[in-house]
This record gives structure tokens, C-alpha cells and sequence, in this order.
């Protein structure tokens, strides 16, 4: 009878109620329980446990005297702003949230559910690793979630929340999942720890440093965003659910939206004259989705390009842009890998893309070619050419060499192509290009300094334009940049049934 007691206790908290308002105002700052977490994360009164009477089975090291109900993971399936969803939240207070052999199969049991019924699964996760006592049983329970994780991937969302420790085998769960969200200060992912760390290498380092959340928005890029407290990580979880569908099967939920007067007149005067100038993508972005829509996406690591979920007219979309404000917009090995994960996802779960194009070219150097440019690069053109969701293309400016061909454009399966005025699509800048074209006329001339501008202007009248791509077909049409948005807005609609049909074949080789 004591155990239906407590049972009937922990129904009565998962169907509390009100838990956002109480939670936010208690516990803004402060570490959340795992049934605080589940409270916060599903609509009120609609979360249903599913295994909350199990126990592990480990009889060795006087495990057989510590059996406590739910075996140190909370898992069931309620309604999240009314859409279906299954999510597990490791308790810390139950065996340090280790994952057992019974811990795992609650977790595999419900992400097959997820899979079943095509919704998203949410793992809240607060974990001192695998419990030792049950060695490789544990081990073997860490495989049984990845193997899980692998078959969901693409097929429905799969969110990682690290609200607490995660480190060892535990971290690769998270790393499968399509996003990834960090607590600072209060959780972190390792392989191994700073003690192993100091022995192994002779480095010392801190938990923090080493794998906080910090670390990895900005150096690793293993996770996608941060957030400041329990709270606000279950807030972004929600939004983020937002913007996603239910599986692959299905379209995301877009917003009513009534249209009005489209066109933005700011939108004109953000390009500078001079084309060395930089200028914040960002402020194109605003200026041309709905406003407060855009959530970035890495927003701390490869600055040099800008990728996030927003609406335009209601329509939920993803939107890849170089960013002029770091290093010149260029593509690099982060940038090239940082956007071609997010394309991927948004073809995976049919969300539009739109690209906006400012590009000089590659990231020249030894660091770069070392460390794998050229497969890099071709994981971005991979992702762009393997999508079949509607993609389209704005240049605001530069579009050079092969980083114009890689940023969606029209010869690898975008659907349209729009420039502005201020647009530039040539192999190189009209400096480099005439020293190379015109090197013995500028060599020869009685003042070279004034025959290269010469031959520069020559040459920036006849390719660094978009009316030559515009001629052949490759941008659809130079617009005014105040049009953009009604232009947008039009071209999606007009893509909203687009369908292709895939190759038959088992999967491609994408440049790992």
C-alpha cells in the first residue's frame, strides 16, 4: 500500500497545474526537479506517466536494498501548446540520475512510442553518467538509446535539454538529437572530465571550461543555444517546437497572418555604396520576416554565417545568411558545417528555406586547407543540392567564385533566384580579377596604379552586376530591395505544393 501512496502523490504533482506562472515566479534562477521540469514543459493537467512503478534490477554492491519507484527517469507523453509530444526528464536526486538497465528501456520504450505515433520526443537530461554497479548492462543501455536515436533521426524532432551533467557514453545522445540546448553555469557534456583530462594530457581545466555551456556555443558548436535558467530552457524548447512538425510526414503549423502593406521601405538604404563596407544581416532579416519571429541557431559560433527558424506571412521558415559583420561573410570550415546541419534538418522536416547571399568566397590559409575546407565546403553543397523542400535565394551583394555556386543558387535546385541591385556575381572581386586578366597592360603602362582602376571599373561594368546571371537565367529577376518581402511572400505561396520525387537508392555519401 506504500507504494500506491507515492504513486498517488507523484500523479497528484505531474497534474499540479499552473505551472508556469507558479514556477517562473519561485524559480527563475534556481535548479527545477525533474517533475518541476515536466510540470513547466507540458500543458497543464494533460502529462500521462508511463512506468512510474520501476524498479532496476541490480542485486550487486546492496543495490538490492535501494529500490526507489521511476528508477531515476521520468517519462510519459502529454500535450505541448496542444500538439502531442513524449519526452523522459532524469531525476539527479534518484541515484544521481545514472542510467541503469531499466532506467534505459523506459527511455527506449518511450521513443519508440514517439516513433510510433510520429511526434517529437524531448529528453530533459541530468545525469552523473552510467551507474557502475551495473557495468555493462549500463553500457549496453546507453547503445540501446543511440541505436533509437539514430532510427528517429529525420523522422521526428528530437530536442536535447542538458540541465545538469552529461558526460561519457551520455553525451551522445544529445550530439544525434537535432538540437541541443545548455543551462549555463548549471550543466555540462564531456567525454572525459577535467580529473581525466589532468592525468591524461597534464591540463588543468575546470568543468566550466572544459564543457560548460559557453564552450560549446562558441568553440565546439556543440550546442545550438544556451539558456540562463531551467526556465528559460524550457521556454526555447517550446518555441522551438514551434517551428518544427510532427515527423517528416507532415508540414510545420503555420500562423494565421493577414496581408497588408509588404513593402519595407528600409530595406533600401541597408547596402552600403562601397562594397568593402560591412553591413548586419541581421537587420535584413528583421526587416523581412514577421516581426519577433527570427530564433537563431548557433547564434556564438560561426559568426560568419547566420542560421534560424522564422515566419514570413505567417509561413514558417528556415533562413541560412552569410553574415558581412565576421570576416567578410566568407565560408569557412564552421560556417560551411554550422549551415549545411541546419539545411539538412530543414529539408528533413519540410520547412522552405530562404538563403541570403553575401559571399566573397572561401576563407583562404593553411588553418582552413588543413582542416578540411574542401570537404567541409562540400558537406554545405551536399546538403543545398540534396534538399527538396522550396529554396530561394537573395543576393544582396558579393557572389563570388565557388561560394556563389555553394549558397543555393540556381545551377544546384534552388527554385528562385532574386538580386538586388547592389548584387556582384563574378568568379573574383574586380581588384584581383583585373591583376590577373590585364597584368602585362597594367605592367607596361606608363602609370600601373591608374590603369589598374582603369581595367578594374572595365571589368565591374561587364561582370560585377547581376544583370549577366539575370540574362542567362541564373537570378529570376533584379529586384528593388523594398520589394523583397512581397516578393518572398508571393514565391512561397507559389511553392507551397512542390514536390519532388527522390532517386531510388539506399541513401547517398555525404563527405563526412
Amino acid at each position: 500500500m506504500e507504494k500506491f501512496k507515492i504513486l498517488e502523490e507523484k500523479r497528484a504533482q505531474a497534474k499540479l497545474g499552473g505551472g508556469q506562472e507558479r514556477i517562473d515566479k519561485q524559480h527563475a534562477k534556481k535548479k527545477l526537479t525533474a517533475r518541476e521540469r515536466i510540470e513547466l514543459l507540458f500543458d497543464a493537467g494533460t502529462f500521462e506517466e508511463i512506468g512510474m512503478l520501476v524498479e532496476h534490477r541490480s542485486f550487486d554492491f546492496g543495490m538490492d536494498k535501494q529500490r526507489i519507484l521511476s528508477d531515476g527517469v521520468i517519462t510519459g507523453y502529454g500535450l505541448v501548446n496542444g500538439r502531442t509530444v513524449f519526452a523522459f526528464a532524469q531525476d539527479f536526486t534518484v541515484f544521481g540520475g545514472s542510467l541503469s538497465e531499466t532506467h534505459a528501456e523506459k527511455i527506449v520504450k518511450i521513443m519508440e512510442l514517439a516513433m510510433e505515433n510520429k511526434a517529437p520526443i524531448i529528453g530533459l537530461n541530468d545525469s552523473g553518467g552510467a551507474r557502475i554497479q551495473e557495468g555493462v548492462k549500463s553500457l549496453g543501455g546507453y547503445a540501446d538509446i543511440f541505436y533509437r536515436n539514430t532510427k528517429a533521426s529525420g523522422y521526428i524532432p528530437q530536442i536535447s535539454a542538458i540541465m545538469g551533467p552529461c558526460a561519457g557514453g551520455a553525451v551522445y545522445s544529445p550530439a544525434i538529437t537535432d538540437f541541443t540546448i545548455m543551462v549555463d553555469q548549471t550543466s555540462y557534456m564531456f567525454v572525459t572530465g577535467p580529473n581525466v583530462v589532468k592525468t591524461v594530457t597534464n591540463e588543468d581545466v575546470s568543468a566550466e571550461d572544459l564543457g560548460g555551456s559557453v564552450a560549446h556555443a562558441s568553440k565546439s558548436g556543440v550546442t545550438h543555444m544556451r539558456a540562463v535558467s531551467d526556465v528559460d530552457c524550457i521556454n526555447r524548447v517550446k518555441q522551438l517546437l514551434s517551428y518544427l512538425p510532427q515527423s517528416c510526414h507532415s508540414k510545420p503549423i503555420d500562423q494565421e497572418y493577414a496581408l497588408g502593406d509588404e513593402v519595407i521601405e528600409s530595406l533600401n538604404d541597408i547596402v552600403p555604396h562601397n562594397p568593402n563596407q560591412p553591413y548586419d544581416i541581421k537587420a535584413v532579416i528583421k526587416d523581412i520576416i514577421d516581426e519577433d519571429s527570427f530564433m537563431e541557431i548557433h547564434e556564438d559560433f560561426a559568426e560568419n554565417i547566420v542560421v534560424g527558424f522564422a515566419r514570413l506571412a505567417g509561413r514558417n521558415i528556415g533562413i541560412i545568411a552569410n553574415q558581412p559583420m565576421s570576416l567578410a561573410g566568407v565560408l569557412d570550415v564552421n560556417s560551411s558545417r554550422k549551415a549545411g546541419r541546419f539545411v539538412r534538418c530543414c529539408d528533413a522536416f519540410n520547412v522552405p528555406m530562404l538563403v541570403l547571399v553575401d559571399v566573397p568566397g572561401f576563407l583562404p590559409g593553411t588553418d582552413q586547407e588543413w582542416n578540411g575546407i574542401i570537404t567541409n565546403g562540400a558537406k554545405l553543397l551536399y546538403a543545398f543540392s540534396e534538399a527538396t523542400v522550396p529554396r530561394i535565394s537573395v543576393i544582396t551583394r558579393k557572389a563570388y567564385g565557388g561560394a556563389y555556386d555553394v549558397m543555393n543558387s540556381k545551377h544546384i535546385g534552388a527554385d528562385m533566384n532574386y538580386c538586388w541591385p547592389s548584387g556582384e556575381i563574378a568568379v573574383m572581386g574586380a581588384k584581383g580579377a583585373s591583376e590577373i586578366i590585364f597584368k602585362k597592360e597594367i605592367k607596361n603602362s606608363d602609370d600601373p596604379a591608374a590603369e589598374l582602376l582603369k581595367k578594374e571599373q572595365e571589368y565591374s561594368n561587364l561582370f560585377a552586376n547581376p544583370y549577366s546571371a539575370a540574362s542567362r537565367g541564373f537570378v529570376d529577376e533584379v529586384i528593388e530591395p523594398k520589394y523583397t518581402r512581397v516578393k518572398l511572400i508571393k514565391a512561397f505561396a507559389m511553392l507551397q505544393n512542390k514536390s519532388i520525387k527522390p532517386i531510388d537508392k539506399k541513401h547517398g555519401n555525404i563527405p563526412l
